[in-house]
């Protein structure tokens, strides 16, 4: 019996996670199971792996089979190499504090790899953000400047306006200044609210795009997932369709030949039927001229001659024997 060291998927579609299993190798793949020794999630960047090491490293000594998957995520936790330094120092290659000595470095490398990794997407994250909020930054400022252009030119407008109506009063004209500054101070203090609200909608705006980037990041990687099973079970589900396709070709061929044969042994015995049915009405007819014929030449025997004629024949006779 073949012991295997598998995954057996959890979770629903696109949502999938699996537990990290010994299994005999003639049970299924969610069935029936030996000892459950770990738990895997892909969906998680870097995915989370959890494993009991004293575990699969006991099962691996004693000849339990991995799968390539699983391979990958002993060889990640470090359950291979250390099984390689036990047969070192069960060959007498080296102790075991030379054997502990080197585990422990090299899981202090392999920490720092995946420490690098989770602060690269960190920052990735940090950088995306940013930009995103420069960007909007930039088309904020851009749309205050057409703001106050706008309102510069109604000023403008307004102050013509004005102009226009009271052109011969002087205290008017002198009034006018000390009327327009408190509208600017009401401009510039609506253009510093609406400023204010546009930058916090901006920053609001960026959150939700990084949540929903993050969102449709995972998303991605649950499809990929999915759409490799679904691949994988496309290409069986083909291959069943092929076979049967042709299992169908093949009977609809032999019953097409069936119903040929059918139809030529009709036609031969239809024939065989006409023909005989011909032979038997020519024996009829030939047998009706045969007994016409006869009927004739009987008819002719049975006739009398007339007198005159026997006598010539008779006198015939007699010159014939006299000569």
């Amino acid at each position: 019996m073949a012991v295997k060291i598998r995954l057996a998927r959890k979770g629903r579609k696109r949502l999938a996670y699996y537990h990290i299993v010994v299994a005999d190798s003639r049970s299924p793949r969610d069935g029936r199971y030996i000892e459950k020794i770990g738990k895997y999630n892909p969906l998680t960047n870097p995915a989370t792996i959890e494993l009991d090491f004293d575990k699969a490293l006991g099962w691996l000594q004693n000849g339990a089979i991995p799968t390539e998957t699983c391979r990958a995520i002993l060889s990640y936790k470090g359950v291979l190499i250390k099984k390689h330094l036990l047969e070192g120092v069960r060959k007498g290659a080296f102790d075991e504090a030379e054997a502990t000595k080197r585990f422990d470095e090299w899981m202090k490398k392999n920490q720092e790899k995946i420490d690098a990794k989770r602060s690269g997407l960190e920052k990735s994250k940090d950088e995306r953000l940013a930009a995103m909020i420069e960007a909007e930054k930039k088309i904020n400022e851009a749309r205050a400047a057409k703001l106050a252009k706008k309102q510069a030119e109604m000023e403008a407008r307004a102050e013509a306006a004005a102009k226009g109506e009271t052109p011969a009063e002087e205290t008017p004209a002198e009034e006018t200044p000390a009327q327009e500054t408190p509208a600017a101070e009401e401009t510039e203090e609506i253009q510093a609210e609406t400023t204010e609200a546009e930058t916090e909608e901006v920053k609001k705006e960026t959150i939700e795009e990084a949540a929903e980037t993050e969102t449709s990041s995972e998303t991605e990687v649950k499809e990929e997932n999915t759409d490799e099973a679904a691949e994988v079970e496309a290409e069986a589900g083909g291959e069943k369709a092929d076979t049967e396709s042709k299992e169908e070709t093949k009977e609809e061929s032999a019953d097409k030949a069936a119903d040929a044969e059918v139809t030529e042994e009709k036609t031969d015995t239809e024939s065989k039927a006409e023909t005989k049915e011909e032979t038997t009405d020519k024996a009829a007819d030939t047998e009706v001229t045969e007994e016409k014929t006869e009927t004739k030449e009987e008819t002719t025997d049975t006739e009398p001659k007339p007198e005159g004629e026997s006598k010539d024949a008779d006198v015939k006779d007699d010159k014939k024997t006299v000569e």
